[in-house]
């Protein structure tokens, strides 16, 4: 069946909506299977298809989404009478943002689509890294392998068509054993992006063999390591771990929905003012951090949001002082209005849903941190008197405006003058934010960075899970708060 969508939108202007867009999925597939000790335990195969329509109507929004083609004409009908009705309650009527009007294409980069590797591939790959994993002392493995394959198809009245195809992989490995406390001690690997690619060739045998022995290795020395000591000392968090620190405080409190208090009721609020941006010192000279959705090869990357805006490379955090948020074309007006300046001259591209049945919301593109000046993780240990080299998320807990923090990391090395010294375990560190970028001292060079993938990131009302990289080098925080 084919759908004039122009023609469902000029018959919505014509009967006086200021803006209309329809975001049309003909398939959207998701895999999700799950070993545990060698037992194929899940395997769950999602496939959808549908569309969302929003239309603006004196000011207001209203929305609506259907599963069924032939139900187009009383959905876009639909999505009209609830901005009608909407209108009739809205406090500040919501006007967008001027934007470039552009068609186009994005393909994300695949060599080898995973939905045409055979299952019974997958899961003879997923048995194999199980059989490197399966060593003396593993009490517990799993392997864990998710892929996505979706098209999304865009038209708006302002004239935009915009075509995107969407290739992802997310695989992991984790084992772990409880020490003679009783305390369960756990390894994990989530790869970083391996190259510009977001296929199945991410699935490379040998790298695969040699990051399953790692993590074992680690795992079994962390049941006899000493733990973790108390004090305050100098954090090193490798990329697996600074990407949580960067998504968690960096990444959501830039979020300009957040900021103007939209996200209260669920996801929590920023500490960030608008008064801040152009002033605000967020982190020391070192800090350089960027919301990046022209990356090629991480989940972040789009080519275009939901507004019809193209993928941009901004900066968030320019040597250490707030210059940019995570914007829409919707909040750049009002938060231009309520400061009474000109804060954003447009959007940033940040506006999307995970689906077709879900409003478009400010969410995050992937926020990178820039390489520094300081060498590499060996230069950097061999500067540090005293302190701890971190890595992989273990545990979290955020303030409900993300201005304090408290995580915990699977695995640390200890640091004294300048040499790396043996494991510890049970590591944690805490603080607040402001303070702990500002406490940032050491930013690794173009070697120590990775992009690491995040596939379960959560917002919104009704909830969304949306996928997004971070692109983070080595760093290195002093007079940090650290113990369990």
């Amino acid at each position: 069946m084919t759908t004039d969508w122009k023609h469902q939108i000029k018959r919505l202007t014509d009967k006086g909506a200021s803006y209309a867009d329809v975001r049309y999925y003909p398939r959207e597939k998701e895999d999700a299977l799950f070993m545990w000790n060698g037992n194929f335990l899940n395997f769950n195969r999602s496939e959808l298809s549908g569309f969302g329509v929003r239309v603006l109507v004196d000011g207001a929004w209203g929305f609506a989404a259907s599963s069924n083609l032939g139900d187009v004409t009383a959905t876009f009908d639909r999505a009209f009478e609830n901005a009608v009705s909407a209108a009739k309650r809205v406090g500040r009527p919501i006007r967008l943002a001027d934007k470039e009007l552009l068609s186009g294409r994005f393909d994300s980069p695949c060599e080898v689509d995973p939905f045409e590797v055979p299952l019974a591939e997958q899961v003879a790959f997923m048995k194999e890294l199980d059989g490197y994993l399966n060593q003396p002392g593993v009490e517990q493995r799993r392997v864990q392998l998710s892929t996505v394959n979706k098209t999304i198809r865009y038209y708006d009245s302002e004239g935009a068509e915009i075509e995107k195809h969407i290739i992802d992989i997310f695989p992991s490995i984790h084992v772990s054993a409880f020490d003679s406390e009783g305390v369960q001690q756990g390894r994990k690997y989530l790869p970083p992006r391996l190259g510009p690619t977001r296929g199945w060739e991410t699935m490379d045998r040998d790298h695969w063999k040699a990051e399953a022995e790692r993590i074992v290795d680690e795992m079994k020395t962390m049941l006899s390591a000493p733990k973790c000591p108390e004090g305050r000392m100098s954090v090193i968090l490798m990329p697996d771990m600074m990407f949580l620190q960067v998504h968690e405080t960096i990444g959501h409190p830039l979020e300009l929905d957040r900021i103007l208090g939209y996200e209260l009721s669920f996801a929590g609020g920023s500490f960030v003012r608008l008064e801040d941006f152009g002033q605000l010192q967020y982190g020391s000279k070192k800090l350089n951090a960027r919301a990046d959705a022209t990356l090629i090869n991480s989940p972040g990357s789009f080519g275009y949001d939901d507004d019809g805006v193209k993928a941009q490379d901004q900066m968030l955090i320019k040597e250490g002082i707030l210059v940019g948020a995570l914007t829409s074309r919707q909040m750049v007006t009002e938060a231009n209005d309520k400061a009474g300046r000109e804060i954003f001259k447009s959007s940033g591209g940040s506006c999307r849903a995970c689906a077709f049945n879900r409003v478009p919301i400010e969410r995050m593109t992937n926020i990178n941190v820039d390489p520094g000046e300081d060498g590499t993780l060996e230069d950097i240990i061999r500067n540090t008197e005293q302190g701890v080299i971190l890595s992989g998320e273990k545990s979290w807990s955020i303030g409900s405006n993300r201005e304090q923090f408290h995580f915990s990391t699977d695995i640390g090395w200890l640091v004294e003058d300048g040499v790396k010294k043996h494991i510890v375990k049970n590591c944690a560190y805490s603080g607040m934010t402001l303070d702990f970028y500002r406490s940032l001292t050491a930013v690794g060079d173009a070697s120590t960075w990775e992009v690491q993938y995040v596939d379960n990131c959560g917002k919104g009302v009704p909830g969304q899970v949306m996928q997004l990289g971070h692109g983070v080098p080595v760093c290195r925080f002093d007079h940090v708060k650290v113990g369990e």
